[in-house]
Order: structure tokens, then C-alpha cells, then sequence
């Protein structure tokens, strides 16, 4: 899994609405995620060729 950070909740949004506009599956919708930490706000999701990648915003 690839994983990137970001500088917002609304590029984490941007993001995953982008991979799955252009094939990419859910694997994981953009929210909270307090397991990771107080402020960590991901998404996940698979690209065409099917890697996982996340979008982190941790605050």
C-alpha cells in the first residue's frame, strides 16, 4: 500500500472522488479514523491495476 498525505479533510475528499472517477474501487470511505490517532482523516481505495493506496490528513 502507497500511501499520501495531504494538507486537508477536502484533499482527502478530492482525492478518493478522483480515484474512483477514474476506475479506482473503495476500500474505504473518507472519515475519522480515531484508531490511527485523534486527528487522522483518511480514505482508501484500489487503483485500475488494483493497488492500495490511502490519503492521510492527520491534523
Amino acid at each position: 500500500m502507497v500511501g499520501f498525505m495531504v494538507k486537508s479533510h477536502a484533499e482527502v475528499d478530492a482525492f478518493y472522488n478522483a480515484a474512483l472517477a477514474n476506475g479506482g474501487t473503495d476500500e474505504g470511505a473518507p472519515g475519522v479514523r480515531p484508531q490511527y490517532g485523534p486527528d487522522w482523516y483518511s480514505a482508501y481505495m484500489r487503483d485500475p491495476a488494483g493497488n492500495k493506496l490511502s490519503v492521510v490528513f492527520n491534523g
